[in-house]
């Protein structure tokens, strides 16, 4: 009896949740959330610009803890989350920046865990990147240094199977290579060649990482 009840209470819950993405969908016309993805999406906190673009694939999923995940998009910002990524925010909340007229791609089976990611150009995420907690990853300085040297802005690449573990910084013009592991707490300032183990700050190589599409 007690398990029938905490059922219709989860499918309550769903069908609840179901009616508020419908909601946010008609609110924000460039929202897409496939119909295969998580519920709890509904919990996410969402800002679109007019001509934004946000589409959530097949089997993304999140915690349902109101406000956790944030997106915010600027005028004409372009996001697109790829089927089965999940968007932990246990740890941390997730916040996803998109300036106006950026791109950003994150590719299926990725693993995001209370980071922070911002885009005023282009930031892309191959298949199976993990993220760890605490990480920032900016494509941009954020601001003018001075008056002599303005901002400046550089698209972000991280390849398939790359793990960025926690409170790791990686900034503008940086491309880091597949199967490459990036150790805790590093500041990455320039490019990471495929399958190198690297940490530091700044980031260097120190070893090599083998094949990592079969690991857990």
């Amino acid at each position: 009896m007690r398990q029938y009840a905490l059922r219709s209470l989860l499918h309550a819950i769903q069908a609840f949740d179901r009616v508020r993405l419908r909601a946010l969908a008609a609110r924000h016309p460039g929202l897409e959330i496939d119909p295969a993805a998580s519920t709890n999406l509904a919990a996410a906190r969402y800002q679109l610009a007019p001509g934004a673009r946000l589409r959530l694939g097949a089997g993304v999923v999140s915690e349902r803890l109101p406000g956790a995940l944030q997106f915010s998009l600027g005028p004409g910002a372009q996001v697109e989350i790829e089927e089965r990524t999940w968007l932990r925010t246990e740890l941390a909340p997730i916040r996803i920046f998109v300036f106006e007229g950026a791109r950003l791609h994150i590719g299926p089976d990725s693993f995001l865990n209370g980071c922070h990611l911002s885009a005023k150009r282009e930031l892309r995420l191959g298949r199976r990147a993990w993220v760890g907690p605490g990480s920032r990853i900016f494509d941009a300085d954020q601001h003018d240094l001075d008056a002599e040297r303005p901002e400046r802005v550089e698209p972000v690449t991280i390849g398939d199977h790359v793990w960025i573990a926690a409170d790791v910084t990686v900034l503008r013009g940086v491309t880091i290579g597949e199967h490459s592991v990036i150790g805790a707490r590093s500041l990455v300032l320039e490019d990471i060649p495929p399958h190198s183990l690297a940490f530091g700050q700044p980031a260097r190589v120190r070893g090599a990482v083998g094949d990592r599409s079969r690991t857990r």
